[in-house]
């Protein structure tokens, strides 16, 4: 269990008005995320960033440049090759260090800066297999080092405001939720601007497709239904069983865009349509998650949950309370509830937040990970978090090629989720 000193905090968004010393964040993978991150630590102040890595030069420099344009020290370069980040991850002028590079570098780069006694905050997914969660949540126990997934979803307003209401009891006892990953998405993954590659030539993300059938990418719906059902504090997730559909969406895409001749539009991919993923926890709640970045369809990550005594539905964004809606048959608009159980760090920070990326939640999340960073204490998305959430992903491939057989769900816990308390998503 990690044991982490605590002390109090008085801060803003201007962390550099609190007159302690500069965190000092490093950054591995700046390509469009990374550099998104990037920019959303030094909007936030009193932090500073020496070092840089990524084997993407024309990458590093603009993310050097970005740096030094703010009045520091253009932080040192590291571009050697793909184990490069290394050197940057032993520097000892360096506190924490964000990773943002390729999936399957991102336990590695998370593993190598807890061994070299710093935060790690890693993009998501954080793991590729349950063998690299296992080794997660193995380092940071044994370094006592933090490895925080950064996982916006969880720090949306109306995520934040629903766990509030499932704490006063609003809802009554859960029973389900549901959630997914549905965004259309088909052209990163064959792509169709010339300024990011040849005009249908397969992405990194679609050879991930190529290769892979499950759910590829769970984190966004599960963090915040993570939350809300107490997973890891208080229940745990226990089986889960995975199907996919047929896969024809990106032939029929590449088909209409290339032609039926282009060699992606005779590309086989292993990757259904949409795929569909059940799980139970260990108290007999029920969760289902969506994946499907192929069909052409408008965002959704769904977010329902279901309670004895209401239902909140994050599609429709409204909400039905028995014995305070009007009418039984009638939703309800989400905004006055929304209002009512506001969050505190949307309260104090909502119209700074909505300046960065995905609605603010990524204001949200960097404020909390830098906040734990200079108090030393531990993140609000913890390494227990960080491998089971990311665990859907391989557990989801391994089902559907055992033709859907339901799978054990590690307990990265190891018990510890009987007796561990609610998650405190942090203030102000």
């Amino acid at each position: 269990m990690l044991i982490l000193s605590r002390r109090n905090f008085l801060g803003s968004a201007a962390f550099a008005q609190s007159g302690e010393r500069k965190v000092r964040v490093g950054f591995i993978g700046v390509g469009s995320r990374g550099t998104s991150l990037l920019r959303g630590v030094l909007a936030l102040g009193g932090t500073e960033v020496p070092a840089i890595c990524d084997i993407n030069e024309a990458h590093l420099k603009r993310a050097q440049d970005l740096v030094e344009k703010t009045g520091a020290k253009r932080p040192q370069g590291y571009a050697a090759g793909p184990e490069d980040f290394l050197k940057l991850v032993a520097r000892d002028d360096l506190d924490a260090v964000i990773n943002a590079g390729p999936w399957e570098w991102h336990t590695p780069m998370s593993v190598a800066t807890m061994k070299a006694g710093k935060y790690a905050a890693t993009e998501v997914p954080a793991a590729m297999t349950i063998e690299e969660c296992w080794e997660l949540v193995d380092v940071s126990e044994k370094t006592g080092m933090p490895c925080m997934i950064l996982e916006n979803v969880c720090y949306f307003r109306n995520v934040l405001a629903v766990l509030a209401m499932i704490r006063q009891g609003l809802l009554g006892s859960l029973s389900h939720c549901e959630g997914g990953y549905q965004h259309d998405v088909r052209g990163a993954l064959l792509w169709r601007d010339p300024a990011r590659g040849t005009p249908g030539e397969i992405s990194w993300r679609g050879l991930h497709m190529a290769g892979k059938n499950g759910n590829l990418y769970p984190t966004h719906p599960i963090g915040p239904i993570g939350w809300w059902l107490d997973i890891n504090r208080g229940d745990r997730f226990t089986k889960l069983v995975s199907m996919s559909s047929l896969s024809q969406g990106l032939n029929d895409y590449a088909a209409t865009k290339w032609g039926a001749d282009h060699h992606n539009a005779k590309r086989v991919y292993n990757q259904g349509d949409v795929n569909v993923s059940l799980i139970r926890t260990e108290r007999g709640r029920t969760v289902t998650l969506y994946f499907d970045t192929i069909s052409p369809r408008p965002y959704d990550l769904i977010l329902r949950v279901q309670g004895t005594r209401g239902i909140y539905s994050g599609t429709l964004d409204k909400i039905y309370v028995e014995g305070r809606s009007p009418k039984r048959e009638d939703w309800e608009p989400f905004a006055p509830y929304q209002k009512e159980f506001d969050h505190p760090l949307w309260k104090t920070f909502g119209p700074e937040a909505m300046k960065q990326g995905h609605g603010g939640a990524d204001f949200m999340e960097l404020y909390q990970f830098i906040k734990a960073v200079r108090n030393k204490t531990q993140t609000p998305i913890d390494v227990y978090d960080t491998a089971a959430w990311s665990a859907v992903l391989p557990l989801s491939i391994r089902s559907v090629e055992r033709g859907s057989d339901p799978l054990e769900f590690p307990d990265f816990t190891r018990g510890k989720w009987r007796t561990r308390k609610p998650v405190d998503p942090g203030d102000v």
